[in-house]
């Protein structure tokens, strides 16, 4: 009869203090890898708000001379600056409005040598040498011109916001002849919208200043 021997209980195998576990390794290679990520943004930093600071400083710009409202400006402005911001933020001329800045409405007209044109979509560096006339310029000291006094005399405005591009669009209007009929006056004032519908009014202002109502 054989000697039964005693079952030895086997007990786990003791890890050394000095070997770290997967859950220590994970953990402490991702707080080591995340300190040296932000280590770098924070040592590059500098660098690249020094990079980010050269290009917003130098933006390209020109040198412009034209003649506005009768008196000759030169300005260096960004390459990228409409003539209405030209006008507005530059020269303090804010009588052209800025309404919807993407040519559609007219707010923003005025004469360049003399044409028409959306100063919201004209590059100021593009007009060296021009002769620009703004709302500013059209009244002759005290006196207003011709349209300016219609606009009054047939109340052809409510909130005014459209008013000083309505005016030098009928100014272009008249000047480039298109004011035979009342349908010839409307198509080519179609351009400057009226959100307060004055269109009946303008459209008398301006027959009255080209000499076709008293």
């Amino acid at each position: 009869m054989s000697a039964e021997h005693p079952v030895q209980a086997q007990t786990p195998p003791v890890e050394s203090p000095s070997a770290p576990t997967r859950r220590t390794f994970i953990a402490t290679t991702t707080a080591v890898g995340g300190a040296a990520v932000v280590g770098d943004l924070v040592a590059g930093s500098p660098a690249l708000a020094a990079e980010e600071a050269d290009a917003v400083e130098a933006p390209p710009g020109s040198r412009v001379a034209l003649t506005v409202n009768g008196v000759r400006r030169t300005v260096t402005v960004d390459n990228r600056t409409s003539l209405l911001d030209l006008l507005r933020e530059h020269l303090d001329l804010t009588g052209s409005k800025k309404g919807c800045n993407a040519g559609a409405c007219g707010a923003c007209t005025v004469l360049v040598d003399g044409r028409r044109v959306n100063s919201c979509l004209t590059l100021a560096v593009r007009l060296e040498g021009a002769e620009v006339t703004t709302i500013e310029g059209l009244a002759k000291g005290d006196r207003l011109h011709p349209l300016q006094q219609a606009f009054i005399d047939q109340d052809a405005f409510q909130c005014g916001f459209c008013t000083p591009g309505q005016i030098v669009s009928g100014v272009g209007c008249i000047q480039e002849g298109h004011t035979d009929s009342p349908e010839e006056i409307r198509e080519w004032m179609s351009g400057n919208l009226c959100r307060c519908g004055c269109y009946v009014k303008i459209e008398r202002a301006v027959e009255q200043a080209a000499g076709r109502k008293g």
